[in-house]
């Protein structure tokens, strides 16, 4: 594992600062290895969830054949997707 250089600052709530303290000792660990095994790995889930998915043999060849169909348009979306939004400054060039 390389040296750490960089810090990371949180404020806590003193019922928070307790359940990490405990949970620390109990894993026999001190509080910041704790919250930074922790948060690690949570955010680790966090973006496995938006690049990994399982499926069944059934489940993957529906899958597999849904993405072998020609794309369609969907009714509305290229309007949507290429309309002004609410964060576009509004029609006659005033800001706000």
């Amino acid at each position: 594992m390389s040296a750490k250089a960089e810090r990371l600052h949180l404020r806590v709530d003193e019922q928070q600062k307790a359940l990490l303290e405990a949970a620390s000792q109990a894993s026999g660990e001190s509080v910041s290895t704790f919250v930074l095994k922790a948060a690690t790995e949570a955010a680790a889930d966090v973006l496995a969830d938006r690049r990994v998915f399982v499926l069944d043999e059934d489940a993957w060849r529906v899958f597999d054949e849904a993405l072998q169909e020609p794309a369609q348009d969907v009714a509305g979306l290229r309007e949507l997707l290429t309309g002004p939004t609410v964060l576009d400054p509004p029609a006659g060039g005033a800001s706000r």
